[in-house]
């Protein structure tokens, strides 16, 4: 029962505190800007007031535009338990696999990419065409930077990921480790939508790729897409946090070592989000034709990590 309890608690944690760090990330980009901004509580009222507003549909779309919101949310919720937010220990060991894990990820944007493409706007189409080609290069790097980690943990299960790297401390300077964690951190940035990849704060035609597919969404669809956004960019920074620096994390159910983890995660998730809203205040965001190369370097890290395996263990 305890592990039960324990795991619906991270879970939990997943859900309902990715707003909150969405927040704290636009609270920190507006203080590097010069500007006040809105309170770290903002996503939250944002998503009460699309839940009760009306829902919109264009006559032209299918089933499919009304099933992809409860799609991407699921899959999203799917992914709060395997991803080891707080231990180690929780009571879905069964499916804590990285690959599943990464599948559950593409499913979601999947779906987004066919609600892009059945509303039949031509700013839809868009976005799905560019959303599918950065997919098609994101989806290796991601596989080939988890099996760096993988090789050296022997396991894809990411519990036992997290344990191989809490008993080996210096694992942590193995360069290898640090290039396949530059290489999932770029990575997650494009998964996510963020700059320089794609700019979550514009609506401006040329430059739109997730905004670009749900532009048709309203009310509490509207409200769904974007509370999985903010899911995703929590496990992907806590993917980040406790596989590559899996400090505080607890590996036991002990009462002692789940407090600190509830500590330490906060600590790691703050220092993420703050470097990504200093990453993002510093750069603009790139040219479309540009994104490819971006997202090859970090494929070449990823390779690198690999390689590094069979010659700096």
């Amino acid at each position: 029962m305890l592990r039960i309890a324990v795991t619906i608690v991270q879970w939990l944690v997943a859900v309902v505190g990715a707003p909150l760090l969405v927040g704290v990330i636009r609270k920190v980009k507006a203080r590097l800007q010069g500007r006040r901004g809105a309170g770290v509580w903002q996503p939250y009222a944002n998503l009460r007031k699309l839940l009760v507003k009306e829902v919109v549909i264009s006559e032209n779309t299918s089933w499919v535009f009304r099933l992809t919101p409860y799609v991407v949310i699921g899959t999203m919720l799917l992914a709060a338990c395997i991803v080891p937010v707080l231990t180690t220990a929780g009571a879905l060991q069964m499916l804590d696999n990285i690959i599943l894990l990464m599948y559950v990820f593409l499913l979601g944007t999947f779906f987004l990419a066919l609600a892009g493409l059945d509303a039949g706007s031509s700013f839809g189409g868009m976005g799905s065409s560019r959303e599918m080609a950065i997919a098609a290069l994101a989806e290796p790097t991601i596989m080939i930077a988890i099996f760096a980690i993988a090789l050296r943990a022997g396991s894809t299960g990411l519990n036992e990921m997290i344990r191989r790297s809490v008993t080996d401390p210096l694992l942590l300077l193995n360069p290898g480790h640090l290039l396949a964690f530059f290489s999932l951190f770029i990575v997650a940035i494009a998964e996510t939508g963020r700059l320089p990849v794609d700019n979550p704060a514009t609506h401006l035609e040329l430059t739109m790729i997730h905004e670009a597919m749900i532009l048709e969404y309203s009310g509490r669809y509207l409200a769904l897409i974007e509370w999985a956004s903010a899911i995703k960019l929590f496990l992907f920074l806590t993917l980040l946090g406790n596989v590559f620096f899996p400090w505080g994390i607890a590996v036991t159910l002990q009462p002692s070592a789940i407090a600190i983890g509830i500590v330490t995660l906060p600590i790691k998730m703050g220092v993420l989000a703050v470097s990504l809203a200093v990453l993002e205040t510093g750069l603009a965001k790139l040219r479309l034709f540009r994104v490819p190369e971006l997202l090859s370097g970090s494929f070449m890290l990823a390779l690198l990590a690999v390689v590094s395996f069979f010659f700096l263990r």
